[in-house]
């Protein structure tokens, strides 16, 4: 059986990812900052009859002594790695200029420096044994810009860019890197993300229209995050897996537009269809 270590999977595309490749026979390392928040994960994994397959432990991405404990649990307990899925992400909502420096950093700390950190302390294992797969959760947001999201676009731009360039390092290996790429899905981190909106912004106009618009297209057309657990279990599966995925009808649209389209034409596209026209300063 493979076994694979999941970040971020107390909810969302990691739960639900957590429970597919356990279903289809992987041995799954369910990985959470804060376990106290494990209750949706056990009832999924109940509910689907696959406990014997899923462990859950406790790993912060942004603390180098948990991802250091976590990997030393692998090696103490015999447990060599097929593939790992860098699920965990966060995102902030807000003008750039209204942003905190702790909130940008946050961003960055969770969707890249996380990813290059945990990926750096599993290479060696996965040199030894000439062969693993490592799987990046990116994101549509990789494709274009978005207005008030700014730092998880960026930071879906730079895992993007580390990914490509570090594939040429570890092709000789055996060690396949995949980007898998979901549009609206409906998963808690729309909820759960911050959103600046001071009183005295400059952009107040502009940040109270997007809350409205953005929150009308998520309900309406945000997608079963089942989707993406498909894709990645399929990713994993697969005999040659490809390296980019987009996942749902709007990331594959922008993956065609970024590749064929100028990005003043992107601009306003996406301006048309958040209705910014309507914004009144």
């Amino acid at each position: 059986m493979p076994t694979v270590l999941i970040t971020g999977t107390s909810t969302g595309f990691g739960l639900v990812t957590t429970v597919e490749l356990a279903k289809r026979g992987w041995n799954v390392i369910a990985t959470m900052r804060d376990l106290g928040k494990r209750a949706e994960l056990d009832r999924a994994v109940a509910a689907a009859n696959v406990q014997n397959l899923v462990s859950v432990e406790q790993l912060d991405v942004t603390d180098p002594k948990s991802i250091d404990t976590a990997v030393a649990r692998l090696d103490t307990q015999g447990r060599p790695l097929d593939a790992v899925v860098h699920n965990a992400g966060v995102a902030v909502g807000g003008a750039f200029e209204d942003l905190s420096d702790a909130h940008i950093r946050r961003v960055m700390e969770v969707n890249y420096f996380g990813v290059l950190a945990l990926t750096q302390k599993l290479l060696p294992g996965f040199r030894a044994r000439r062969r693993g797969r490592i799987l990046i959760v990116s994101s549509e947001s990789a494709f274009a810009g978005q207005p008030a999201n700014s730092p998880y676009c960026a930071s879906k731009w730079a895992v993007e860019g580390w990914a490509e360039s570090v594939a040429y390092e570890l092709a000789p290996f055996g060690i396949d890197i995949i980007l898998i790429e979901p549009g609206a899905y409906r998963t808690n981190i729309w909820e759960s993300s911050p959103r600046v909106l001071p009183e005295t912004s400059a952009y107040r106009p502009l940040l109270r229209h997007l809350e409205v618009t953005i929150d009308a297209y998520v309900a309406k057309l945000a997608r079963d995050p089942g989707e993406v657990a498909k894709a990645i279990a399929n990713a994993l599966d697969a005999p040659r897996p490809r390296f980019r995925t987009a996942v749902g009808p709007t990331a594959k649209f922008m993956h065609f537009a970024r590749g064929k389209l100028p990005s003043r034409t992107v601009r306003k596209l996406f301006g048309r269809f958040f209705a910014l026209q309507k914004v009144r300063w």
